[in-house]
């Protein structure tokens, strides 16, 4: 999580993920709670005292009387205090997994350009502007903070993953490695989709790297240590404990218009995940990256403040997306080169009158372009048909288009349901296009 001033829900810069909605216990019942407490420990306490006071009263009467003892004069030298000299050697696995990963830890700071007045100064003292100082200039400002992982060195360059929020919007990137050194950084590419990216800096003072473990290993239940830089730099390599709460938690993904884009396979975790730790390590007590650490849960729809939902992304996938972008620079994915809305949004009436849709048909999505020449119209898709399944899964609405298309590779066919006029159709399509990322035309009118 990067540390900006435009902290959502989710901390994410670009808006890449959406608040999933958890259930929260009943608030009738959590009130309840608290007052049956409340009243259990006044009765207790009333019921001490009431003791102490009748016991006292017997005390008393059979001693006829209590006589104080005199503080001891003199000194206060004799309550001087001093430490041990025994020492404890503390050693634990998570000592030693932090130990191990901590070097290959730094923070990723985003730096953005900023318009600012030179002659703001002269005007507040009244001294004449000139052409020359009342210039707008551009200046490079930090816009966040967030956190980075070297994976790999080859001679003196190093490769840093991070989060794609992270650096979004950059004019330049910024390093600080764990021993506080400042490097320049470059973007080797970026992912918006799996929200990822890659850097590479000059690392011939970088000594640790990081190794990444197979996430489809992990167990629920498992120790898991989050490192990252929460809040910024000024407090690199935090480490918090935790567990695996979910191997596989599927979530929902937006863009930065905040509109949905599809689901993402996340690993759950309760250790404390904050502003600024996107982009850092999540690992084993064997020292393995089995995720990197995205989002959180802050609070439900309602405004309920939620703890311990963090969110890392499974080391497999991150490790097959940093090859992809280390060799183009992107991901390339297929494309069925059309634009298209969820039934949802269409109303019955026109469903009725305009997509001739037969009452039993109540989701998918409806076509509202094909590109010339796309897999789509080569497939004899049209506007206004309606593709109900792909690939012999059925489609509820875009996110879970995309989600299925996503699991196809360039030249790949896949089976289409859909419906033109009214009448159901099946075609093969021909993945042939390609998309880097998803995009959006409109709010209402997505693109693949």
């Amino acid at each position: 999580m990067d540390n900006n001033n435009n902290n959502n829900q989710f901390e994410n810069n670009d808006q890449n993920q959406a608040t999933p909605t958890p259930t929260p216990e009943p608030r009738k019942r959590q009130r309840g709670g608290l007052t049956l407490t409340k009243v259990a420990v006044t009765a207790l306490v009333a019921g001490l005292l009431g003791g102490g006071a009748a016991y006292g009263g017997i005390t008393y009467l059979n001693n006829s009387g209590i006589n104080d003892t005199a503080v001891p004069a003199g000194s206060n030298k004799s309550g001087n205090a001093s430490t041990s000299n025994v020492t404890v050697n503390v050693s634990s696995q998570s000592t030693k997994a932090f130990n191990q990963v901590k070097g290959a830890m730094v923070s990723v700071i985003n730096l953005q350009k900023q318009n600012s007045s030179s002659s703001t100064l002269g005007q507040l003292f009244g001294a004449e502007s000139s052409s020359s100082n009342s210039k707008s200039k551009s200046e490079l400002e930090e816009a966040s903070e967030g956190s980075g992982v070297v994976y790999k060195k080859d001679g003196n360059t190093a490769y840093i993953v991070t989060n794609n929020h992270v650096v979004s919007g950059s004019s330049a990137l910024r390093v600080v490695t764990s021993s506080g050194k400042q490097l320049q950084a470059k973007l080797v590419g970026k992912d918006s989709v799996t929200d990822l990216a890659v850097l590479k800096v000059n690392g011939s003072d970088l000594k640790t790297v990081a190794s990444f473990g197979n996430s489809d290993k992990i167990k629920v239940g498992e120790t898991a240590l989050a490192i990252g830089s929460p809040l910024g730099s000024q407090y690199a390599t935090s480490l918090t404990e935790g567990i695996i709460s979910a191997k596989k938690r599927t979530i929902e993904t937006t863009n930065s218009s905040g509109t949905q884009t599809g689901n993402a396979t996340v690993i759950q975790t309760d250790a404390a995940i904050n502003p600024g730790n996107s982009g850092g390590a999540l690992i084993n007590v064997g020292g393995q990256v089995v995720g990197i650490t995205s989002s959180k849960i802050a609070s439900d729809a309602e405004g309920t403040s939620v703890e311990g939902m963090g969110f890392a992304i499974p080391s497999n996938e991150v490790v097959n997306i940093i090859n992809q972008l280390v060799k183009k620079g992107k991901v390339v994915r297929p494309a069925l080169g059309i634009t298209y809305v969820d039934l949802a949004n269409v109303s019955s009436a026109q469903q009725k009158s305009i997509l001739k849709l037969p009452s039993s048909v109540e989701s998918g999505v409806v076509v509202m372009s094909a590109s010339a020449g796309s897999p789509a119209k080569k497939a004899g898709l049209a506007k206004y048909d309606v593709i109900t399944a792909m690939g012999g899964h059925q489609i509820s609405d875009q996110s879970t288009l995309r989600d299925i298309l996503y699991t196809y590779k360039l030249n790949d066919t896949v089976s289409m349901t859909y419906y033109h006029n009214g009448k159901k159709k099946t075609a093969n399509v021909k993945l042939t296009e390609t998309s880097s990322q998803l995009s959006s035309s409109t709010s209402a009118n997505s693109e693949s």
